[in-house]
């Protein structure tokens, strides 16, 4: 006997992959449930300081875009509260990016899933899962209020950790396979700076080399890092406090988080010291949490390898863009770039979004099928929000389908949104 389902579609998780399964599938007509852990939506862009969307444009002298459909919406959205929105280069890698405000992205968020009439649960989990054979057939929602049973004709893992899968009992790897995962980054943000500041990099550069001769935490990021000045506060944005981490255990994260602010601090009254112009700067934030790069791989019936990366490889069942190069942190402070080949963006394959044993279990964002290499390509938001509208939509073509699966089918309503494949 069949039960009749709460929801099409259940989204586990309301960062950039999560936003774009979730709108693409009520775009498609789906009764859509979005769960998220925090008390606002977002991803690493609210909850890490990551103030920057990466891989909605393609290398190059001049941007040229790569992600649209539910990614444009979030930007057309910002730019409705006051952000500028637009393309920025950064000075020190030559990548476009989109500077952020993170209550602005919050409250732009919150409108847009509002729009769509999507079911957003914030402050609440996904607990345990049910699965008959190779189906999920439902959720245990934890929340504020206790435990919901959920159940729904498909669900999109964009948790950014493969909570999901790994709820359902399928196979994953940490970090690269044999347990190595990319350093964490805490950003920074730094505020009491005079807005007609000028940063200038080569005293940034000497006052950091002073620093590392005696200092408690020497900065592995002698270039400066990347800093820059946010739109609206003209806080600076500095990505140079990078961990290793050992492992997934909570004990490491804890350490981290505490080494971090640590660093952070003491990095500060550096630049009060030996910075003109820094003598009343402070501490705006740095989390709430640290930046996460990499944790758990599920497999998927596609892996992205790096010779699709660096060839740029082309293919007709692409259901997303790629376009940001392969960024590896492999050891803290010290990213290593490798650009894209053929057309400046590769295309992610629908097997690459498809649960390897489950078939109405979908991956959006860094969770992916991707080898370690292709994967430092694919884990940007920008990105994300790509494959997770894929993701979404997927999901609700296969509720519409009755349980049967169509690349074409998919593709055609992904165009009809205004996804770029």
């Amino acid at each position: 006997m069949r039960v009749e389902a709460d929801y099409d579609v259940v989204v586990c998780g309301g960062g950039a992959a999560g936003i774009g399964a979730a709108i693409g599938a009520a775009k498609s007509g789906a009764k859509v449930c979005l769960v998220e852990k925090y008390g606002f939506l977002g991803g690493a862009a609210t909850t890490s300081q990551v103030l920057a969307y990466c891989g909605l444009f393609q290398q190059g002298r001049e941007p040229v875009r790569a992600v649209s459909g539910v990614g444009e919406d979030v930007i057309a959205e910002i730019r409705e509260l006051g952000l500028d929105g637009g393309a920025f280069r950064s000075e020190t890698t030559g990548n476009w990016i989109v500077l952020l405000d993170p209550e602005i992205l919050k409250f732009a968020l919150d409108n847009l899933v509002q729009r769509h009439r999507i079911d957003v649960k914030l402050h609440t989990r996904v607990a345990a899962v049910s699965r008959t054979g190779k189906r999920l057939e439902a959720a245990t929602l934890a929340g504020m209020s206790g435990r919901r049973h959920v159940v729904a004709e498909a669900f999109v893992d964009a948790s950014g950790d493969a909570n999901l899968a790994m709820l359902a009992g399928l196979d994953y790897q940490i970090g690269n396979g044999e347990g190595r995962l990319q350093a964490l980054t805490m950003p920074m943000r730094i505020g009491g700076i005079a807005p007609d500041l000028k940063i200038d990099r080569d005293a940034l550069q000497s006052a950091i080399a002073r620093y590392n001769e005696t200092g408690r935490y020497p900065i592995q990021r002698t270039d400066g890092g990347i800093i820059i000045r946010l739109p609206l506060s003209s806080d600076m944005w500095w990505m140079t406090v990078d961990l290793d981490i050992a492992d997934l255990e909570s004990d490491s994260f804890t350490r981290a988080e505490m080494a971090g602010r640590a660093m952070a601090h003491d990095y500060l009254s550096m630049l009060r010291r030996a910075m003109p112009g820094f003598e009343n700067a402070y501490l705006v934030a740095t989390g709430p949490q640290v930046g996460i790069r990499e944790t758990r791989h599920p497999v998927a019936r596609y892996q992205l390898t790096k010779e699709d990366v660096i060839s740029g490889r082309l293919r007709e069942d692409g259901i997303a863009r790629a376009a940001w190069p392969i960024e590896l942190h492999g050891e803290a402070g010290k990213p290593v770039y490798t650009p894209i080949g053929g057309e400046g963006y590769f295309h992610v394959p629908y097997d690459a979004i498809r649960a390897k044993s489950l078939a109405n279990l979908w991956y959006g964002g860094r969770v992916i099928g991707a080898d370690p290499d292709a994967y430092g390509s694919i884990r940007v938001m920008g990105t994300a929000f790509a494959t997770g509208e894929a993701a979404g939509v997927s999901a609700a073509d296969y509720a519409d389908r009755n349980h049967k699966t169509d690349c074409r089918s998919v593709q055609a309503r992904l165009s009809a949104q205004g996804a770029m494949i």
